[in-house]
C-alpha cells in the first residue's frame, strides 16, 4: 500500500510549537479554559435538565439521575477509549510523526464504530439490565422508555466525544466550546417546549438529547473532511493493525476499568442511598450536579493538561510537562475556591429551583439538598481539584492504571464501605449520603498525593529532571 501523504494546517503547526514552546500559563489557560466553560456549561444544562424533570414530578428528576448513572456506566466504555486514543494521536502529534496521527484518528473512529454495533444489542433487554442494577421499580416503570433512547443517544456521543478529543489534541478547544454553546441551547429550547409547552414526560428530554447531539455529529464530519489533513477523516487511514491500535488500547483499557468501575460504583451508591427513598436518590443526583459547577471545569482543565502535558513528553520535554502539571494545580485550585464559595453563598436559591414543581414547594426534598450538599461541598470542591491536577499528570505521562487505582479506591474503598457502615452502626438517616461524599473525597485526595509523590520520583529518576528545577523552563520560554 502507498504511503499515506499528510500535512499539518498552518494553524495546526502554530498550535504545536505554542504548545511546546509558548509561555506554560498561557498553554494551559488557552486549552483549559475553554474546555472548562465547556464542562461547566455543560453541567448547567445538566442542571437544566434536572430542573425541568422536576417539574414533571419529583420522582421524575429521581429516575433522571438514577438511569444517569447506568447509562454513564455503559459510556464509560467509549470515554475510556477515546481518553487512551487521544493522548497517543497527541503523543504522536508532540513526536512529529503525522503519519501516525492520522493512522490513529481513523482508527480510533473505526473502533468506536465497532463498539456503537454491539450497544445496539443492549436496546431489547432494557428492563433486565436495569432490574440488574437493581433499580427501583417505580423508576423502571417510568424510565425504561428513556433509558432505550439514551442507548440510541449513547451512539452518537461516542463518536462526538471521540471528534472532541481529536479537537482537543490539535488545540481546537475554542471550536470545541462554540459547538457545545450551539448544542446546549438546542438541546434546552427543545427540552423547554417539550416539558413546559407540550406536557411531556421525561422521555421526550432524551429525544431532545438526540436531536442536539445530532447537529455536533453532523459538524463533527465537516470539520474532519479535510483531505491530506493529519486530523482528516480516510478510510484508507482505517487500521487494525497491531503497531496502530495496540498503544491506544494499552493505554485506553485501564481508563475503560476505571471508567466503568467508578460508573458502577455510583449506580451501587444510589442503590444503597434508596434504603433512605427515592427522593433522597433524587437529591444526591442535584447535589453532585451543583458539586459539579465547580469539578467539571477542572476536569475541563484536567482534560487540557494531559494533552500538553503528553504533547510535550512525545516532544522529549518532560520538565516542560512537569511545568504544565504545576500550573494546572495552582489555577484548579483557585476555580475550588471561588466554587466553594459561590455554590454555598446561593445554595437556598439553587435548591429552590429543583423544589418547586407543578404539585407546589417540596420542602422536604429541598432541605435533603441542602444538607447532602453542604457536606458533599467541603469535601469536593477544593480537594477535588487536587484529585483532578493529579489525574491529569498520570494521563499525560501514560500511568493510566494508577488513575484505574485511584478512582477504584474513591469507589470501593473510601465511599461503599463507609455508607454501608453508616447504614448499619448509625441512626444518621439520609444525612449519611452526605457524610459519605465528604469522607471519600476527602480519603481520595489524600491518597491521590501519596500517589503522585511516587510517580514523580519516578518521573524525575527516569527522564533526569527534578521536579523544582524552573532552568530549562526559562530557556524555552526564552
Amino acid at each position: 500500500m502507498a504511503k499515506v501523504e499528510v500535512v499539518l494546517s498552518k494553524k495546526d503547526e502554530e498550535y504545536r510549537e505554542f504548545s511546546l514552546n509558548g509561555n506554560m500559563w498561557k498553554v494551559v489557560l488557552h486549552v483549559g479554559l475553554p474546555l472548562a466553560l465547556f464542562q461547566g456549561l455543560t453541567q448547567i444544562f445538566k442542571i437544566l435538565d434536572s430542573m425541568m424533570a422536576s417539574y414533571i414530578s419529583a420522582t421524575s428528576v429521581s429516575a433522571v439521575a438514577y438511569l444517569s448513572q447506568i447509562n454513564m456506566m455503559i459510556g464509560a466504555i467509549g470515554g475510556g477509549l477515546a481518553v487512551g486514543g487521544s493522548l497517543k494521536i497527541s503523543q504522536a502529534y508532540g513526536e512529529g510523526d503525522y503519519e501516525m496521527v492520522k493512522k490513529r484518528v481513523n482508527s480510533l473512529f473505526a473502533l468506536c464504530a465497532l463498539l456503537s454495533f454491539g450497544l445496539l444489542f443492549l436496546i431489547p433487554f432494557t428492563v433486565p439490565l436495569l432490574r440488574l442494577a437493581n433499580t427501583p421499580e417505580e423508576l423502571i416503570t417510568i424510565g425504561s422508555r428513556y433509558f432505550e433512547l439514551e442507548l440510541i443517544g449513547l451512539i452518537i456521543w461516542f463518536f462526538n466525544n471521540v471528534y472532541i478529543c481529536v479537537e482537543r489534541a490539535r488545540g481546537n478547544s475554542k471550536r470545541i466550546l462554540y459547538l457545545n454553546l450551539l448544542v446546549i441551547a438546542v438541546k434546552l429550547l427543545l427540552t423547554a417546549i417539550f416539558v413546559y409547552v407540550l406536557k411531556g414526560g421525561i422521555t421526550m428530554i432524551s429525544v431532545a438529547t438526540i436531536l442536539s447531539q445530532l447537529i455536533l455529529f453532523i459538524a463533527g464530519g465537516v470539520n474532519l473532511n479535510q483531505k491530506g489533513n493529519a486530523f482528516g477523516l480516510s478510510l484508507k487511514s482505517m487500521t487494525l493493525k497491531r503497531k496502530v491500535i495496540k498503544p491506544m488500547l494499552s493505554l485506553s483499557f485501564p481508563v475503560i476499568v476505571e471508567k466503568v468501575a467508578f460508573s458502577f460504583g455510583k449506580v451501587i451508591v444510589n442503590s444503597m442511598s434508596g434504603m433512605y427513598g427515592s427522593l433522597t436518590v433524587g437529591a444526591l443526583g442535584i447535589s453532585n450536579s451543583i458539586g459539579g459547577l465547580t469539578t467539571n471545569p477542572q476536569n475541563g482543565f484536567q482534560d487540557g493538561g494531559a494533552a500538553i502535558i503528553s504533547q510535550n513528553l512525545g516532544a522529549g520535554k518532560p520538565q516542560r510537562a512537569l511545568d504544565a502539571f504545576k500550573k494546572e494545580l495552582v489555577i484548579n485550585v483557585v476555580v475550588g475556591i471561588i466554587g466553594l464559595v459561590l455554590t454555598r453563598t446561593y445554595l437556598n436559591q439553587i435548591s429552590i429551583i429543583f423544589s418547586d414543581s407543578m404539585n407546589g414547594m417540596n420542602y422536604e426534598f429541598r432541605e435533603m439538598i441542602c444538607n447532602i450538599y453542604k457536606l458533599e461541598s467541603l469535601g469536593g470542591c477544593i480537594p477535588l481539584a487536587i484529585n483532578a491536577t493529579v489525574i491529569s499528570l498520570m494521563l499525560g505521562f501514560g500511568y493510566t492504571k494508577c488513575t484505574l487505582l485511584i478512582n477504584f479506591c474513591r469507589i470501593f474503598i473510601f465511599r461503599i464501605p463507609v455508607l454501608w457502615g453508616l447504614q448499619h452502626f448509625t441512626t444518621l438517616g439520609n444525612e449519611s449520603v452526605g457524610i459519605v461524599m465528604l469522607v471519600s473525597n476527602v480519603a481520595v485526595t489524600i491518597f491521590s498525593c501519596i500517589v503522585a509523590w511516587v510517580v514523580i520520583k519516578k518521573i524525575c529518576k527516569e527522564y533526569q529532571v527534578s521536579f523544582w528545577n524552573v532552568q530549562e523552563i526559562i530557556e524555552h520560554t526564552n
